[in-house]
């Protein structure tokens, strides 16, 4: 046991010799290969080095960091210019905080260098790289990251990065093309919300600029200004600082790691700490969303009387935490926010810059306009009510470009699944295999999901049944997708997960691969036509059309295909656990249901005479058949039965969180302006509205079980189509409008 410890001593102090040792290689190679300069450069970076470092980096690793840095000076005309002190602590330097250590300079030169190609000064470049860097490394700010001071590598393997991340791969650009570049920041605003990052370069003199938040206007501008300029020079925690490699009388405040003093800082406070008269009194306005999610709207600033003062728009999720519209107020003057038909309490205005965090749901309505709209007394010309209404056409183009920024936003997490096969999910991942027919249409390709069979079975025997499912049918175009079930039970494909899975599945190839979210198509065989049975009235709103193949239904609802065509596909021999018998008795009930329902319920039943379980390929004619059917997303009429794996939204229709129970009915209908909803609707229900639907410009009328809850215009509301496209990456199912149900 002793000799066990003493050979690991051994050990570790071997390789802290051998750390101790890079180092003056490496000076002895930056001297070698550099001359004086290399020498003088790698004395420097060493002589400043965090004694972590020095232990860990490697001499080659060191080498080539000084190497591409002094490249970039002599490519870049800029660099040439920049004095060598500044050189040395501002552009040599492989690090910015306590970052991962890691070799990004020579990806980073390359694609900043594209990115500078035509600029003739260091801001002119730090500009271009500030406007186009991060869409290059589809990197946006994100409170999803997992933590602030993410490596460059580490934000771009999420597409995530805090403001902190953010500033670090903009120091690191600037670096890369010889542009003196810090991370400048505060601890704690003066106003006591919190901290912030942000970018400092040099061009003549330091200037500075929010990470990934361009400004055509120039540099030195940024939605911070206002609180850096109440910042305290004198209070460590009100200060504004900047990093620096040279060791200093001071430290930059980490607040993801305050016993830390391992970066060197100045006090720059007194650069910013300029109070103007038009950042003397400002009020910062954020609004979030019912899951505390900050959610883009156009709003208003509001006189007792009721007059509008100013308008702002609030930001989305993406955007800084801090990053606030702000308005300029008197203090001690009473004030209201208005968005759309609702209106926070009156406050009164502080005196220097504040923030006010405004919940959607705790908004009032104007003038008790709820009950007026019930009453039908709305006027729905009020310039007052309707100023921020957004008409048809720009609403289709809102709900364009938010679907962009969503797709942009989890861009590298998709683009990993899809190249992967792969997406997990509560401990389970799906694999698929895929294949591509035909030319793309020009309204997008089709995507045909269709499961194997198996289940109750050892692994490979399931891995064959899989493998064999991805050649049984051929769409004449289209993604064609066979996927793994993630585990090898009975019940392959009607557990919880496969619906959150299949979700995923399809938002992937909608965002990524140009699919049509019209156009997807689902169909199994087996234990994977059990999972039709049971996917495809749950999923219903999913899909355009939906094929079973020799699968036992189980004691799932045919209700819920009101609006999908589904197709039975079984040998008249197949009767094992009576699926033959099942099958007949649900073609009958699709019969029954589709006379009650003459614009309802379209189907196919096709039960081959002497065939058992397989049924020689015969079934493929489902494939054309399918092919036939796009989907609606919004349909005149819903029915939505809950069965075991409980939904919280279909169609146009989403219910409250846990507020779904097994066997709830939901009927939904619309005749003109009128909506009906009949059946377990609870209180909160949130009737999702669109152009496809009936005339957003004329009143509505909504009544649930008898009872009209609602009658009056509408507006058309950039947050119920954020939080739609949230909740469901399909830009066809997006709603720009909504009414909730209140008892």
């Amino acid at each position: 046991m002793h000799g066990t410890i003493y050979a690991l001593l051994l050990s570790l102090l071997f390789s802290m010799v051998a750390r101790a040792d890079s180092t003056a290689d490496f000076m002895v190679a930056a001297r070698q290969a550099h001359g004086a300069l290399g020498e003088r450069a790698a004395a420097f970076l060493v002589e400043h080095m965090p004694a972590a470092d020095r232990a860990q980096l490697s001499a080659d690793f060191l080498l080539e960091n000084l190497e591409l840095a002094l490249k970039a000076r002599e490519t870049f005309p800029w660099a040439k210019a920049v004095p060598e002190e500044i050189f040395f602590n501002d552009v040599l330097p492989y690090a910015v905080l306590d970052e991962t250590r890691e070799a990004w300079r020579a990806d980073y030169l390359e694609t900043a260098s594209a990115i500078v190609r035509d600029a003739k000064t260091a801001t002119e470049a730090a500009q271009l790289l500030n406007r186009d860097f991060f869409d290059a490394i589809n990197v946006h700010y994100s409170r999803k990251r997992k933590r602030p001071n993410q490596s460059p590598n580490e934000s771009a393997e999420l597409g995530k990065a805090s403001c902190t991340g953010l500033s670090i791969i903009l120091v690191d650009a600037c670096r890369a093309v010889g542009i003196p570049a810090r991370v400048a920041g505060t601890p704690l605003w003066t106003n006591k919300r919190g901290n912030h990052t942000w970018v400092e370069i040099r061009d003549g003199d330091w200037h500075f600029m929010g990470a990934d938040e361009y400004n055509a206007e120039g540099v030195d501008r940024g939605w911070f200004v206002g609180a850096a300029s109440k910042a305290q020079a004198d209070s460590f925690a009100h200060a504004i600082y900047a990093t620096s490699w040279k060791k200093t009388d001071l430290y930059f405040p980490m607040v993801w790691a305050q016993h830390d003093h391992s970066v060197p800082g100045l006090n720059v406070t007194d650069r910013y700490a300029s109070p103007s008269e038009k950042n003397a009194h400002e009020l910062g306005v954020r609004l979030f969303d019912e899951q505390g999610e900050r959610i883009m709207a156009e709003g208003a600033l509001i006189s007792p009387e009721g007059s509008v003062l100013a308008t702002f728009e609030t930001r989305g999720n993406r955007a800084d935490l801090n990053d606030v519209p702000r308005i300029k107020v008197e203090p001690g003057k009473t004030y209201r926010l208005r968005f759309g038909d609702r209106q926070t309490a009156p406050f009164v205005a502080e005196p220097g810059i504040s923030t006010l965090d405004v919940k959607r749901a705790e908004l009032e309505w104007i003038n008790d306009r709820k009950d007026a709209k019930m009453q039908g007394k709305h006027d729905s010309k009020s310039s007052d009510l309707r100023v921020f209404a957004v008409n048809n056409t720009a609403s289709q183009e809102l709900v364009q470009k938010l679907f962009n920024e969503l797709v942009e936003a989890s861009r590298a997490e998709r683009q990993a699944e899809l190249e992967q096969q792969e997406i997990a999910f509560d401990g389970k991942t799906l694999r698929w295999l895929e294949k591509t027919y035909g030319e793309a249409p020009a309204d997008g390709r089709s995507l045909w999901i269709s499961m194997h069979g198996g289940g109750g079975a050892p692994t490979a025997l399931n891995d064959k049944q899989w493998k064999n499912q991805i050649n049984l049918y051929q769409p004449a175009e289209g993604i064609y997708i066979a996927p793994r079930a993630p585990t090898d039970t009975w019940n392959l494909w009607q557990q919880s997960h496969i619906d959150h899975l299949f979700a995923r599945l399809i938002e992937n190839h909608v965002a990524l691969r140009g699919v049509n979210p019209n156009k997807v198509y689902l169909m199994g065989y087996s234990a994977g036509g059990d999972g039709v049975w049971q996917l495809a009235p749950r999923m219903a709103d999913r899909f355009a059309a939906a094929s079973m193949m020799a699968g036992h239904p189980g004691d799932m609802s045919l209700l819920g295909l009101y609006n999908l065509p589904f197709a039975i596909y079984m040998g008249g021999n197949d009767s094992a656990y009576k699926r033959n018998l099942h099958a007949a008795e649900k073609g009958q009930a699709l019969d029954e249901l589709q006379r009650q329902n003459p614009e309802g319920y379209i189907h196919r039943v096709r039960i081959y005479e002497g065939l058992g379980h397989w049924m020689q390929h015969n079934d493929r004619e489902a494939v054309p058949w399918m092919a036939g059917f796009a989907r609606n997303p919004w349909p005149k009429k819903i029915v939505w039965v809950q069965d075991n794996i409980l939904h919280d939204r279909f169609y146009w229709l989403k219910i409250p969180e846990n507020a779904a129970v097994k066997g709830a009915k939901i009927v939904a209908e619309v005749d003109g302006q009128i909506l009906r909803l009949e059946g377990d609707v609870p209180n909160g229900t949130r009737v999702r509205l669109s152009e496809q639907l009936l005339d957003l410009d004329q009143p509505v009328r909504l009544s649930v079980n008898g009872t009209e809850v609602f009658n009056g215009p509408v507006n058309r509301d950039r947050a119920v189509m954020e939080a739609s496209l949230r909740e469901r990456l399909d830009p066809a199912a997006a709603a720009p409008a909504e009414i909730v149900v209140e008892f």
